[in-house]
């Protein structure tokens, strides 16, 4: 969807415990992308720093690159220690050992207190299998450790290391979202989701347990980001925003702040989650809050059901209705490619997203990731036509339907991303809409050529 560059928050958390953890290691944050080094660059930087151990984590559409940067690392000295994390990695370590040999060691799950014990493990020369939720090579054999139990009190984890990318910080933004300039950093409220949708890796991940932090603490951080590093566009990080639980104290605690003047929050939450706290909408409105996005999936009560959703049709409408009222911008999330998927039943959902009146939907291919039940059942029935992890990233379809190849599917999604941005009469509408941040996206999707690109892949 064009330019996006976020900073690099799961590194910034890990960071910031280790540096209050272990004050006397020296932590560098390489930010490839900011500082717009190229694998040799980095190659170069690798070896100006001389660290001991390189950390890198990711998804499952850049974990080749992750895999490549502890190759780098390996080449530039063989005795730096490669640890990789994030929620691949977690999901595959016994793969990942196995197919890249550059990477020494894998933190599962929750990496503070892990990547702690083991930086400690690791200079003290001790023993690799006490260290909990690692997994990691002995002998050629792969050791998988028992798991870490996950950190009871997240108010107790330090603000993320924003210093350590200070030079940074104006590089930063989601121009798609709220243009170039406006300073884009990210919050994490919480940790894991209570819902087991199918398709989704983070309710495992974490263990299918939802921990927030204190409103407070939310509330602290917030005005924090925004009074320190002028932080203004903050996008929740939270898998479940949690509306009936969270959303009364976070109005409390930010309404008497004067940052709630100069922020612009953005946050998902699931369609029943807002459709039922009317009320909580129009008081997150009046603290800062512009823009929420909500997974709708489909129009197919067999296919929300399929997913393990939980949620209605009548929720969705009711959503898009209630963000409208309070002027904040509304996003919609769909999938296609489900199993039953045809020509027809993606008609549809095309119908579907234009009648729910969204300001902005966003179309993705139903993709198999690793960590998910999903996954399992796709791998095990032979479904998955396309093992590259590179095309992993929602655009690029993985698997046919019953009825559907790859191929139509992929047509699919350009004619539902046409259908919505193809009218010149939307597009017209968009562009000199009253609502300042729809103008901007409408605006930026037209100089990035979107509906184009989309066609590229087809």
């Amino acid at each position: 969807m064009g330019e996006y560059l976020p900073p690099p928050s799961p590194l910034l958390i890990l960071a910031a415990y280790v540096e209050r953890e272990l004050p006397d290691v020296v932590i560098d944050i390489v930010d490839c992308q900011a500082e717009q080094l190229s694998w040799q660059g980095l190659e170069q930087r690798i070896e100006s720093i001389e660290p001991t151990i390189v950390c890198t984590s990711g998804f499952t559409t850049n974990a080749y690159a992750c895999a490549r940067t502890c190759e780098l690392a390996k080449k530039v000295n063989e005795d730096i220690v490669t640890v990789a994390g994030g929620i691949h990695f977690s999901s595959t370590p016994e793969e990942s050992l196995k197919n890249f040999p550059e990477i020494d060691y894998i933190v599962r799950g929750e990496g503070e207190r892990t990547l702690v014990d083991l930086i400690k493990t690791i200079e003290n020369e001790g023993p690799m299998n006490s260290v909990q939720g690692l997994s990691w090579r002995h002998n050629g054999t792969i050791v998988r450790n028992p798991p870490r139990p996950l950190i009871e009190n997240l108010d107790s984890l330090p603000y993320p290391a924003y210093h350590l990318v200070e030079q940074h910080l104006k590089k930063y933004h989601f121009a798609m979202m709220a243009g170039r300039n406006t300073r884009f950093m990210i919050v994490e409220g919480a940790r894991g989701c209570e819902y087991r949708c199918s398709f989704c890796t983070q309710w495992s991940h974490w263990g299918n347990i939802w921990r927030t932090k204190s409103a407070k603490r939310i509330a602290d951080e917030i005005e924090h980001l925004n009074e320190t590093y002028g932080g203004v566009f903050l996008w929740f990080t939270d898998d479940h925003m949690n509306l009936r639980q969270r959303g009364k104290p976070l109005y409390e605690e930010l309404r008497h702040r004067r940052c709630k003047d100069d922020i612009m929050l953005f946050f998902q939450a699931r369609t029943d989650d807002v459709a039922h706290h009317p009320d909580l909408i129009e008081n997150l409105r009046d603290v800062g809050t512009y823009w929420i996005l909500c997974g709708v999936e489909t129009d197919s009560p067999e296919l929300l059901k399929e997913y393990n959703k939980n949620i209605s049709t009548a929720d969705a409408y009711t959503a898009m209705k209630l963000l409208h009222q309070n002027d904040i911008f509304s996003q919609a999330m769909f999938v296609i490619g489900g199993r039953k998927d045809t020509h027809e039943s993606i008609e549809r959902i095309r119908q579907y997203s234009q009648d729910i009146t969204s300001d902005l939907a966003i179309y993705t291919a139903l993709t198999p990731f690793p960590g998910t039940s999903f996954y399992e059942t796709a791998k095990k029935n032979g479904w998955v036509e396309d093992m590259n992890y590179t095309n992993y990233d929602m655009t690029h379809v993985i698997m046919p339907t019953e009825t559907l190849t790859r191929q139509e599917v992929q047509e699919e999604l350009w004619r539902c991303y046409y259908s919505f941005y193809g009218s010149i009469t939307k597009g017209i509408s968009g562009v000199f809409a009253k609502n300042k941040l729809k103008r901007t996206i409408y605006r930026h999707m037209a100089g990035q050529h979107v509906l184009t690109k989309l066609r590229g892949l087809i």
